[in-house]
């Protein structure tokens, strides 16, 4: 019998997928025509194009078979999903559904036998996947209430996992600013660092700087740091206009120089952002710190890599600006006078969205897995991230001792509490097992 709560939960291909793969259905399962289903193996659950589950046992009228199964909500989605005309949909000895709203057959013209499954989802665990999906408070952790009755070895097991998702997602960048550069890890990390000088607002502009700012170029003028700024500025389309003070006056006409000998091409200085941004973090801070610790630092990658302690981690982050910034946020506007050193927190979040993820794919592309190692050390010995997601995980009991811990949470908010992806956590699998 159906709970009532079905009423205000739609029924979802998830939750159907969730019921076979954990084998949760009760009663008699019998085919549309009457054949008795039963399920000796569910099937591996396939998360690609194809089947949704392969390599199921099952009987079927007393008959055993080997093969896919498919599931919907409805049975007409087969054809919506053009399965009808698709040879590799052959081999689906069952078809799952939750309405048998249409008689459907397979490419080859044989019919699909179908088992509806309306009348044989227990209402506990319906109860418990509704609770999830339409929780009785406005919460943006659905099982927020609930999670004292998940074992901590449970959370603790599942938040290991998340961190090799969350360091496995990063990787994606890293791949990618690798293939842009041929393979050179060391533009690849300046490109990394760079994007993250930017943060969330300017970090797609400060990569585009990065990248048509060649390293090499630089590589010439770092014992410069007043030319390293130059270019950096010049690039970043912010020197464009006219100016009243010394300073960005200077940085002109080194630029024009600059441009001139390197040909260089500038970027639109529209695309820097400095709206709702703390005045340290403005675009014309933030570049005067990057050419601070390229004048600083020759072979970044390289001396990043032979660096396994967190302390001289942040001695090689821990740099200031020009300065003229002393007391300017921006050109030709005087402020207070105060420091722009990067900060212990900025320059944390630095290694833990930078380098973390380099080292950490640098170990996986040589076969090196005491660097992947080092790249969960490094995180565990940073303390944990404040933000507004790790402040939702500590009020609902779950506090991050450091930022390996913290960088979890951020990976199962993201993917899957925002996501109502609680049919593929741990922790949703334990709170719908209690409901059964």
């Amino acid at each position: 019998m159906i709970a009532a709560s079905f009423y205000n939960t739609a029924m979802t291909e998830a939750f159907l997928h969730y019921i076979w793969k954990y084998k949760l259905l009760e009663g008699n399962l019998l085919t549309s025509e009457g054949s008795p289903v039963v399920v000796e193996k569910a099937g591996e659950h396939n998360h690609d194009s194809g089947p949704d589950f392969f390599d199921a046992r099952l009987t079927i009228g007393g008959i055993q078979w080997a093969g896919n199964v498919e599931i919907h909500v409805k049975a007409s989605d087969w054809n919506l999903h053009r399965h009808n005309a698709d040879k590799s949909y052959n081999n689906v000895i069952l078809h799952v559904v939750y309405e048998n709203d249409l008689p459907v057959i397979r490419e080859n013209g044989t019919p699909m036998p179908t088992l509806v499954v309306k009348d044989n989802i227990p209402a506990s665990v319906w109860d418990g996947y509704a609770a999830l999906m339409q929780p009785a408070l406005p919460i943006e952790i659905p099982c927020m209430l609930r999670l004292p009755e998940v074992s901590s070895i449970h959370i603790s097991s599942w938040m290991n996992r998340l961190l090799v998702e969350r360091l496995q997602r990063k990787s994606a960048d890293v791949a990618r600013l690798l293939d842009d550069s041929q393979g050179d890890w060391e533009s690849t990390c300046y490109w990394m660092i760079a994007r993250y000088f930017g943060g969330k607002t300017n970090g797609f502009a400060f990569e585009m700087l990065a990248k048509l700012t060649p390293q090499k170029i630089l590589a010439r003028i770092k014992d410069n740091p007043f030319r390293v700024e130059s270019m950096l500025m010049g690039q970043s389309g912010l020197l464009e206009g006219e100016f009243n003070d010394s300073y960005p006056q200077s940085l002109q006409k080194e630029y024009a120089y600059q441009q001139k000998a390197y040909q260089l091409q500038p970027m639109d200085g529209h695309l820097w952002k400095f709206f709702r941004l703390r005045p340290a973090s403005f675009p014309t801070i933030r570049i005067s710190q990057l050419a601070c610790l390229i004048s600083h630092s020759e072979n970044l990658f390289s001396h990043l890599l032979e660096t396994t302690d967190v302390k001289d981690l942040r001695k090689l982050f821990n740099i200031n600006s020009a300065p003229y910034w002393q007391n300017h946020y921006r050109f030709d506007q005087e402020s207070d006078n105060i420091s722009k050193n990067v900060g212990k927190t900025f320059i944390d979040l630095l290694i833990i969205n930078a380098w973390v993820p380099l080292l950490f794919v640098y170990g996986d592309r040589h076969g090196d897995d005491m660097k992947k190692d080092q790249a969960f050390n490094i995180l565990s010995q940073i303390q944990a991230e404040n933000n507004h997601i790790t402040r939702l995980w500590q009020s609902a009991g779950l506090k991050a001792e450091n930022a390996a811990q913290s960088q979890a949470q951020i990976q199962l908010y993201n993917e899957y509490c925002k996501a109502h992806r609680c049919l593929d956590c741990p922790i949703g699998y334990q709170l719908l097992k209690t409901n059964k």
